[in-house]
């Protein structure tokens, strides 16, 4: 087992030096973030914002939905504008208007291109000079910015509040009347969407690009894209042909020892473990995922018909009680409960069933953590519910209500809450597999990097804790791309395979050699890129100029062992057709087919075309991203958990067939519906919205005006077609798990295969 020495090497190797790196360059994204000054004023002294005031309105932005409702430097919701963006485009506008009229008498618009040309220069020196000062923490406006702060404050005092010439933007944005309910905590919101959008034109000190690296696009205030994002580009394809050339070769050279379809098991091994207490106690955790995905799907066309119709859902105005921001809330942290609860179960079922040892009291521990995660859930989205209707001060917001931050939306409380329940769960899991991992066997390896990958999702949850209630935004979001994606989207991903291997190596299918190194192999892989390709969503961000270097570089080498997930995809659907008592795991192994489909479309192809930074400059924050998001998060991660979630309802109803024209139906339903929503609608508006933003800039691709044409609204509509396809397959899935417990969706004519027990012997118990 040399070769499985070797490998553990490697991975030690990489897991240890990538976050070596990402700790070096998380240390210098802290010194080098956006300064908050103590002060923001004009050359007379007079006073416009303060530092407290700066981090009170990041508070407020929070508090009412955050990235929920709208995005900052790009991250966040699609509905209404970025607000760092929009910011900077009427600022500039007013500016430029202004001069014009005290120069040439006449609107910006009516001037020469040369007068505009002019104008344009002398704004651009105004605004992207660095007058912060760091001996006093200072920043200094001129007066006629100063003006143009009033009048953008105003602005958004009306959009937010309840001015009436703003109720057909309101609707347009998905904002109800009174979303900020006094003028106190509007003030302060007006603070922090200043020092954002400062944070996107100032020039950081000693260079000629911004904090943000010119992101936002927009031409008038000199945001184009500087000469390395090009060069980061170049080196990233460069890297991936080249990282998928070695791996092909890899592949080519160390083809997977499979077993012969003669020497398979000639019926299902997995019928001859006993299903322990625990193992059944889990049960209910799948009925709540089965709850959940429909709620949440359902949450999801909600949401999307808002970008349709504004504040109401076919005529029934209900955004005063469920807006926009709250309903993608729950639709995006429901995602992340059922399937982390798919996934969990998963493995406390597994536990028990490889060791074949029950612990004391270890069916009292799943049954408590499943009431924790119920009280978790449910206590979380009320939170959120009363943040986000500002019933919730400040400070209670922060705890207990909606902290703002997409994906992470749950108040502290919840959170330390959830990851002291991932602790509980991490402790079952070492209870159950303990007496196997010291029994030396020959899935050892296997058993080892189960652990791992259980300790890390344990662990790294915990980036969520690392920032407070008043951390700079760019370090608030180094740490919470942990939680996305070190957490997310990459130790459940290794977790996930190492699950995967095992289910097939205990039916028999994958021998434990081919399973260990395979496992470890692709667990290197992944994670050479996947650690410090964290660093891509950081690109405009606040952060130097390394991180983006870093971040095209090793996200390009994500994309890499997606290249053969077409050959296992294959082989997976092969094994479902190589003998008779396999038909009865044929939705479940077709769900990882699914899998390994939206791996390479969804997290591959979608996700490498938003990557690279020239793409991702023009790109991040449109509708490109909710491409990638909904076909990697439910095409790969869903998918996998309602294919783990099945293969476990498989081993707990192990007597009967299954009728599965149910099943069918729900698995091309979603697959399906997924495709046609993203194809259809979400993709041709993102693909607009980015020649928009290259045209003439991210204010314009993320405005009322642009976004309310036509096309665009008929564009949203034509996603009803997906949709509704979709959520009848989760319906679907619902009522056959049901179907489970009542016995409808059992086929008692017919024992599965294997069990040694004849036909007539079941006619006869059925008599």
């Amino acid at each position: 087992m040399k070769s499985v020495k070797r490998l553990w090497i490697a991975f030690s190797l990489v897991v240890g030096a990538s976050f070596l790196v990402l700790g070096i360059y998380g240390y210098d994204i802290y010194q080098k973030a956006p300064p908050i000054p103590v002060q923001v004023i004009t050359p007379d002294g007079k006073v416009l914002f303060t530092r407290e005031e700066i981090k009170d309105g990041q508070n407020v932005w929070q508090s009412i939905g955050g990235q929920q409702l709208g995005s900052v430097w790009g991250h966040g919701a699609y509905q209404a504008p970025d607000w760092s963006a929009d910011w900077l485009h009427r600022e500039s506008i007013y500016m430029l208007d202004k001069m014009a009229a005290q120069t040439y008498h006449a609107p910006f618009y009516q001037l020469k291109t040369e007068q505009q040309a002019l104008l344009k220069e002398q704004l651009q020196q105004d605004i992207r000079k660095n007058t912060y000062d760091p001996e006093t923490g200072k920043i200094t406006v001129s007066k006629l910015r100063a003006e143009a702060i009033a009048a953008t404050s105003e602005h958004y005092q009306g959009l937010f509040m309840n001015e009436p010439s703003k109720e057909s933007l309101r609707k347009a944005y998905s904002i109800p009347a009174n979303t900020i309910k006094d003028s106190g905590r509007m003030h302060l919101m007006n603070a922090f969407f200043f020092w954002a959008s400062w944070s996107c034109v100032t020039n950081r000190p000693g260079s000629q690009v911004s904090y943000t690296q010119n992101w936002p696009p927009d031409r008038i205030i000199g945001n184009t894209p500087a000469s390395n994002l090009v060069l980061w580009t170049g080196f990233s394809v460069i890297i991936l042909l080249f990282g998928i050339g070695v791996l092909v070769y890899q592949h080519a050279r160390t083809k997977e020892d499979e077993v012969e379809p003669e020497h398979l098991p000639k019926k299902d091994p997995l019928l001859s473990i006993v299903t322990t207490p625990s193992m059944k106690a889990t049960l209910k955790y799948f009925w709540v995922v089965s709850a959940l995905i429909v709620l949440q799907v359902f949450l999801g066309i909600f949401t999307a018909h808002y970008g349709v119709e504004g504040n109401g859902f076919y005529g029934l105005s209900i955004a005063n009680l469920v807006p926009y921001s709250i309903s993608r809330t729950w639709h995006v942290q429901l995602a992340i409960f059922w399937i982390a609860t798919s996934w969990l179960a998963t493995g406390l079922y597994i536990a028990p069933a490889v060791s074949g040892y029950e612990p004391k009291f270890q069916r009292l521990g799943v049954n408590f953590l499943f009431i924790a995660l119920l009280i978790i859930v449910g206590g979380s989205l009320l939170g959120q519910w009363l943040g986000v209707m500002q019933k919730l001060g400040l400070i209670d917001n922060f705890w207990f209500g909606h902290q703002g931050y997409e994906y992470v939306d749950l108040g502290r409380f919840w959170q330390i809450f959830l990851f002291v329940g991932l602790w509980l769960w991490l402790t079952l899991m070492y209870r159950a597999l303990a007496p196997a991992i010291k029994s030396r066997s020959a899935d050892r390896n296997l058993l080892i990097m189960f652990m791992i990958a259980s300790t890390a999702i344990a662990l790294f949850y915990g980036a969520g804790l690392m920032w407070g209630r008043h951390t700079n935004l760019a370090i608030a979001e180094y740490w919470r791309w942990w939680v996305v994606h070190l957490w997310v989207e990459g130790f459940f991903e290794v977790f996930a395979t190492v699950v995967s291997a095992f289910l097939f190596v205990r039916m028999g299918l994958l021998k434990i050699k081919t399973a260990s190194v395979s496992v470890l192999f692709s667990t290197i892989i992944f994670l050479a890129g996947g650690i410090l390709g964290t660093f891509h969503h950081l690109y405009f961000s606040g952060t130097p100029t390394a991180v983006l270097a870093l971040g095209a570089t090793f996200s390009a080498l994500e994309v890499v062992p997606l290249v053969l997930l077409g050959i296992e995809a294959y082989g997976n659907y092969q094994l479902s057709k190589s003998t008779l008592w396999l038909d009865a795991y044929k939705w479940p192994i077709y769900c990882f087919i699914a899998v390994a489909f939206w791996n390479f479309l969804g997290a591959g192809i979608f996700g490498f075309v938003i990557n690279p930074p020239i793409a991702l400059y023009y790109m991040q924050g449109l509708n490109t991203t909710p491409v990638h998001g909904h076909t990697a998060l439910f095409g790969v991660y869903g998918m996998l958990g309602i294919g783990l979630m099945l293969f476990v309802l498989r081993g707990i109803y192990n007597k009967y067939a299954w009728k599965n024209g149910l099943l069918k139906f729900s698995f091309w339903s979603i697959n399906i519906g997924l495709l046609l929503m993203v194809v259809i609608s979400v993709l041709p508006v993102g693909i607009l919205q980015t020649m928009a933003s290259i045209e003439h800039g991210m204010w314009y691709a993320r405005s009322a005006e642009f976004l309310q044409q036509p096309v665009m609204q008929n564009l949203r509509w034509m996603r009803a077609f997906g949709d509704l396809l979709f959520a009848a397959g989760t319906i679907g899935l619902a009522w056959f798990v049901v179907g489970l417990a009542t016995g409808r969706s059992l086929d008692k004519t017919k024992l599965l295969k294997g069990t040694g027990v004849r036909k007539k012997t079941v006619e006869a118990i059925l008599d």
